[in-house]
C-alpha cells in the first residue's frame, strides 16, 4: 500500500534523480536530525549547507535571509587602520556641534533634524577617515550621496576642519543673507561643498545607481578612467519604502556595479514611528537586496553582544532576535533591565538561564547602546568588506538607535524626528557622556556654545591628515569652469535653413537628423549622450544604432535577429546610446549623471534625453528639480508633443500641459519650436550657452526642454532679415505678414490681426491666415512663439528692474511694438501656456488652446473638438475684431455656420 504522506514523483521537479537511494539517505538524515535535535537544529544545518554550496559556486538558489546577527564574525574583523580613540573624540565634537547648530537655529524658528545624524555619526566618520576618496585622488574621487537629514553632522565636520565658521553654523537654514547653509544637500545653494541633492525621498538611491553605471560608461567609452571611483549612498530604512529607492536594484546587480555601496541606517524608525512595527525591516531589506543579486553585509550588534552570543550554546538567543518585531526592539531601548529580562529573556527557558549570567548593566549596555552602526570597528569591517567585494554591488545594513547620545528624551522616541532642540541640562548630560571639555560657564544666557578643540589640536591635525591621505576634503564639488567646448561647424545647423521643399518632415525627425550630424563632429561628437527609454524606433533613432552602438558593459554576446539589415540592433561595450528600457525615472537618472559630469568628473558631456512628452515632466518632474538643483546641463526633448498631434493614443498620451510644469522650474529653458530651422537655432544657442562662451550675466547651469512633434509637414525655409535668430532664442519673431505671405486680401482698409502660434499650431495659424484674407477680407500677420515661458521670464525681470528704478522694456513688448490690431495666441497646449504673456501684451489679447482631456481620433477631428483648427481660429479672430467694431458682428455668426461650428 502506498504511503499517502510520501512525496510522489509528480511532486518532484523535472530533473532526473541519478541516485534515488542517495537522495533518500539525505532526506532520512534530515528527518533524523529534526526528530533528535529539533526543527531549529535542522534548519540551522540546512542554512549552513546552503551557505557552503553558495560559497563553492554551486548553482543553487541563494538564501534570501540569514540570521539576525552580524555578517562578519568578531574573529574575522580586520584591525582598524587608525587611532580609534582620536576618532571617538572627533565624532564627539561633531555630535555636539550638530546638535548645537540645530538647537540654536530653533530659536529663529527654522528647525532642523538632530536625531538622524546622532544615529549615523559613526557611519560617516568611519568613511571620512578611512574610505571616502577626495577629488585629488586618482580619477575623480568618490561620489557621496549624503542622507539629507544628516546634513548638520556634515556641516559640523566641515567646521571642525576649518572649511566653515561659527557664522556659517549660525546661519543654518538662513540663506537670504548670502552666508547661510542650506537645510539639506543643495549644490545650487552651496556649490563648493555638495555634489548631489538627496533629500527628495527615493531619488538619492536611484541616482546613485545610475551614477555608478555612468562612471563605467565613461571608462568603457575611454572618455575618462574613473574605475577607481566608488559611489556611496547613505540612506534611511524608512526611505527604502519609496518605489524609486529600489527601482533599479536589478540593474546594479545585472551590470555588476561593484563600484557602488548602499549604507542603510537601520534605526528602525521613519518620521512618525517604526518602519516595520510588527515585522523586521533589516530582514525584509536583506531578502529584497539578496533577491536582486546584491552582496549584503549586516552590521547589527556591537561588541557588548559578543559575550551573549558566546553564551548562546542552544541558538535560543538568535532565534529570539529573529522573532522580536522592530517596535518591541524600540521599546527595549526605553525600558529598564527588569522589563527586558521578563519580556525578552523570559520567553524561553534557555534564555532565562542565560540572563542569570548577565548583570543589569550588561543587559542595558546591550539593549540601549551596543549597535553595529555605533562602533567604529564594526563599521570599518563592513566597509572594508564592501570595497573588496567584486562582481556585485554591496548594501550594508547597519543597525543604530535614532537619537543615540542625545539622552533618554530622544533615543528611540517616535517623535524624535520632529524634536528640534535640547535643553541646557540635556546638553550638559550629553557633554558628560561624550567627555567634552566644555564648561558650565560656556553656556551664556542659556545659549549652547559651539565646541572646537583648536585649529592646531591633535584632533584637527589627525582629521586633516586622514583626508590628505585620501585625496583631499570631502564632500566637495569642483567649481572651476572647464575650457569651453569648440562649437560644431555651422554646416550642421545651416542645413535646416533652406527647409525641406516638398518633403514632409516632423520636427522630431529634424532633431534626430541634427543630432546625427552633430555626433560626427570630430571634437565634441563623442561627448553626446543619447538617452531613450525604449522608444528609439518611435522617434526615428534606429539609424543611430549601428553607427553609435547601444551601451552594454558586456558588449553583444548574441547575434541580433536583424544583423543582415542596415540599421541592425547593435550593442557594444563602448556604445554611445543609453537605451534604458521602459523607465523614465532611470533615464532621468542617466541624464542627471551625464549632465553634471563637467563637475563630478571634469568632463563636459552633452546628454539629450528624448521621451514621450506626456511621460516626462508629469512623471519625473521631481527629478527635473533635482537636475536643476544639481546644476545639470543638457537637452530634454519631449517628443510626440501636443494634445492633438499624437493620434489614436488617448488621454494618457496626449500632452497638453508639459510646458506648464516646465515653466515652474527656474533652471529649465522651455521651447516649443514650430520649424526645423528653429530646432537647429535653439540647439546651437544651447550648446553655446551651456558648453561654450556664455554671454556676460548668462547662467550656464541651465537645461533646455524642447517639445517636438510627430506630424510630418513640409518644413519652410528660414525667413531672411535681422533679428530672426534673436527672436527664436528669446521666444518670438514675425514669421510673415499678410503681404509677404502672398495672400490676397479682398478688401480696402482691411482689418488686421496678429496671430501668434507655437509648435505645430503654427500650421493651423497659417491656414487661418489664408482663410481670413480670402474669405473675410482680414489681413493677418503670423508670429512664431518659440517660448511663451522665456517671454514671460524676460518680462518678469523687466518688472523687477522697474522696482529697482531701472527702465527696461520687455522683449515681448519690443517685438510687438507697432503691430496693428489685436493679438490672438494659439497653442496645442492648454490656454494657460500662451496666457503666460497676456499681461505684458499692450494690444487686445485672446488665446486658444487644447484644454481638457485628450481623446483618440484623427488630428483634424481632435483639433475641431478642442476648437484650435484653422476654421476655429478664423471664428475666434473675427469675434475679437467684431468686439472692436472692425468687422460686422454678423461675420462671426456667418463663419460659424459656414464652418459647421
Amino acid at each position: 500500500m502506498t504511503d499517502p504522506t510520501a512525496i510522489q514523483p509528480s511532486e518532484l521537479d523535472q530533473l532526473p534523480d541519478r541516485d534515488p537511494e542517495e537522495t533518500a539517505e539525505w532526506q532520512a538524515s534530515l528527518d533524523a536530525v529534526t526528530k533528535a535535535a529539533g526543527p531549529h537544529r535542522a534548519a540551522y544545518l540546512m542554512r549552513r549547507t546552503l551557505e557552503r554550496a553558495e560559497g563553492n559556486g554551486l548553482a543553487l538558489p541563494k538564501l534570501l535571509e540569514t540570521d539576525y546577527v552580524n555578517t562578519i564574525p568578531t574573529a574575522a574583523e580586520p584591525t582598524v587602520d587608525g587611532d580609534e580613540e582620536m576618532e571617538r573624540r572627533i565624532t564627539a565634537w561633531n555630535r555636539w556641534n550638530a546638535a548645537a547648530m540645530v538647537t540654536r537655529g530653533a530659536k529663529h524658528g527654522v528647525g532642523g533634524h538632530i536625531a538622524t545624524f546622532a544615529s549615523a555619526a559613526w557611519l560617516y566618520e568611519t568613511g571620512f577617515n578611512h574610505f571616502f576618496k577626495g577629488k585629488e585622488a586618482d580619477g575623480s574621487g568618490d561620489q557621496l550621496y549624503i542622507q539629507g537629514h544628516a546634513s548638520p553632522g556634515i556641516y559640523a565636520r566641515a567646521f571642525l576642519d576649518g572649511r566653515l565658521t561659527e557664522a556659517h553654523l549660525d546661519n543654518f537654514r538662513q540663506e537670504a543673507g548670502g552666508n547661510g547653509l542650506p537645510s539639506y544637500p543643495h549644490p545650487r545653494r552651496l556649490p563648493w561643498l555638495w555634489e548631489f541633492p538627496t533629500v527628495s525621498m527615493g531619488l538619492g538611491p536611484l541616482s546613485a545607481i545610475y551614477q555608478a553605471r555612468f562612471n563605467r560608461y565613461l571608462t568603457n567609452r575611454n572618455i575618462k578612467d574613473v574605475s577607481a571611483s566608488h559611489v556611496w549612498a547613505f540612506l534611511g530604512d524608512g526611505e527604502m519604502d519609496e518605489p524609486e529607492s529600489t527601482a533599479a536594484l536589478a540593474l546594479a546587480s545585472r551590470e555588476g556595479l561593484d563600484n557602488l555601496t548602499f549604507v542603510i541606517n537601520c534605526n528602525l524608525q521613519r518620521l512618525d514611528g517604526p518602519v516595520r512595527a510588527n515585522f523586521k525591516i533589516v530582514q525584509e531589506l536583506e531578502a529584497q537586496f539578496r533577491g536582486a543579486g546584491w552582496n549584503v553585509v549586516k552590521s547589527l550588534w556591537g561588541n557588548a553582544w559578543d559575550e551573549l552570543f558566546q553564551l548562546d550554546t542552544t541558538g535560543a538567543l538568535v532565534r529570539r532576535l529573529r522573532q522580536v518585531p522592530d517596535a518591541q526592539v524600540q521599546t527595549y531601548q526605553t525600558r529598564d533591565a527588569a522589563y527586558i529580562r521578563q519580556d525578552f529573556f523570559g520567553s524561553d527557558p534557555a534564555l532565562v538561564e542565560l540572563a542569570k549570567l548577565l548583570s543589569d548593566d550588561k543587559i542595558l549596555e546591550c539593549f540601549h547602546v551596543s549597535r553595529g552602526g555605533h562602533e567604529a570597528r564594526k563599521v570599518y569591517a563592513a566597509y572594508k568588506a564592501a570595497v573588496e567585494h567584486k562582481g556585485a554591488p554591496t548594501v550594508i545594513l547597519a543597525q543604530t538607535v535614532k537619537g543615540h547620545t542625545l539622552g533618554a528624551g530622544f533615543a528611540s522616541k517616535n517623535a524624535n524626528h520632529q524634536m528640534k532642540k535640547l535643553s541646557t541640562d540635556e546638553f550638559k548630560q550629553m557633554r558628560d557622556l561624550l567627555e567634552l571639555p566644555i564648561k558650565d560657564s560656556d553656556f551664556v544666557d542659556g545659549v549652547v556654545p559651539y565646541g572646537h578643540p583648536g585649529a592646531d589640536s591633535p584632533e584637527v591635525r589627525y582629521l586633516q591628515e586622514r583626508r590628505a591621505a585620501l585625496g583631499g576634503p570631502a564632500p566637495a564639488r569642483r567649481t572651476q569652469p572647464l575650457a569651453p567646448l569648440p562649437a560644431p561647424a555651422d554646416k550642421a545647423f545651416a542645413a535646416f535653413d533652406k527647409g525641406s521643399g516638398s518633403q514632409n518632415v516632423a520636427t522630431t525627425m529634424a532633431f534626430v537628423r541634427l543630432v546625427k550630424d552633430l555626433v560626427r563632429d570630430k571634437t565634441s561628437g563623442r561627448r553626446w549622450v543619447p538617452i531613450v527609454p525604449d522608444e528609439a524606433r518611435t522617434f526615428g533613432m534606429e539609424s543611430l544604432f549601428p553607427s553609435l552602438g547601444i551601451y552594454s558593459p558586456k558588449g553583444q554576446t548574441y547575434e541580433p535577429v536583424d544583423r543582415d539589415q542596415l540599421m541592425y540592433y547593435k550593442e557594444a561595450k563602448d556604445g554611445q546610446i543609453l537605451n534604458e528600457g521602459i523607465t523614465e525615472a532611470g533615464s532621468m537618472a542617466d541624464f542627471i549623471a551625464a549632465s553634471t559630469a563637467y563637475s563630478t568628473h571634469g568632463e563636459a558631456m552633452i546628454p539629450f534625453y528624448i521621451f514621450y512628452s506626456m511621460f516626462g515632466w508629469q512623471r519625473t518632474a521631481d527629478q527635473m528639480w533635482q537636475l536643476g538643483d544639481q546644476l545639470g546641463r543638457g537637452f530634454l526633448v519631449g517628443a510626440t508633443a501636443g494634445r492633438t498631434t499624437l493620434t489614436g493614443e488617448g488621454l494618457q498620451h496626449a500632452d497638453g500641459h508639459s510646458p506648464v510644469i516646465a515653466a515652474t522650474n527656474p533652471a529649465a529653458l522651455s521651447y516649443d519650436p514650430a520649424f526645423a530651422y528653429e530646432v537647429a537655432t535653439i540647439v546651437k544657442d544651447g550648446l553655446r550657452r551651456m558648453y561654450g562662451e556664455a554671454a556676460p550675466g548668462e547662467d550656464q547651469n541651465v537645461f533646455y526642454y524642447l517639445t517636438v512633434y510627430n506630424e510630418p509637414i513640409p518644413q519652410p525655409a528660414k525667413p531672411s532679415g535681422l533679428g530672426i535668430d534673436e527672436g527664436i532664442v528669446k521666444g518670438l519673431y514675425r514669421f510673415n505678414t499678410a503681404e509677404s505671405a502672398g495672400v490676397q486680401v479682398n478688401a480696402a482698409n482691411a482689418a488686421r490681426i496678429q496671430l501668434l502660434g507655437s509648435g505645430t499650431a503654427i500650421h493651423w495659424v497659417l491656414e487661418a491666415q489664408k482663410l481670413l484674407a480670402e474669405e473675410w477680407g482680414v489681413a493677418a500677420d503670423v508670429w512664431s512663439a518659440t517660448s511663451w515661458t522665456e517671454l514671460r521670464r524676460d518680462a518678469l525681470e523687466a518688472d523687477a528692474a522697474l522696482l529697482r528704478g531701472e527702465e527696461r522694456v520687455p522683449f515681448l513688448r519690443q517685438a510687438l511694438q507697432g503691430a496693428e490690431g489685436p493679438v490672438l495666441a494659439v497653442s496645442d497646449y492648454m490656454r494657460q501656456v500662451p496666457d503666460q504673456i497676456a499681461q505684458w501684451v499692450e494690444q487686445d489679447y485672446s488665446s486658444l488652446g487644447a484644454d481638457g482631456f485628450g481623446l483618440s481620433d484623427t488630428r483634424a477631428a481632435a483639433r475641431r473638438h478642442f476648437g484650435v483648427d484653422a476654421q476655429s481660429i478664423v471664428v475666434a479672430a473675427l469675434a475679437q475684431l467684431a468686439r472692436r467694431g472692425e468687422v460686422p458682428a454678423s461675420a462671426v455668426k456667418e463663419a460659424r455656420a459656414r464652418y459647421g461650428l
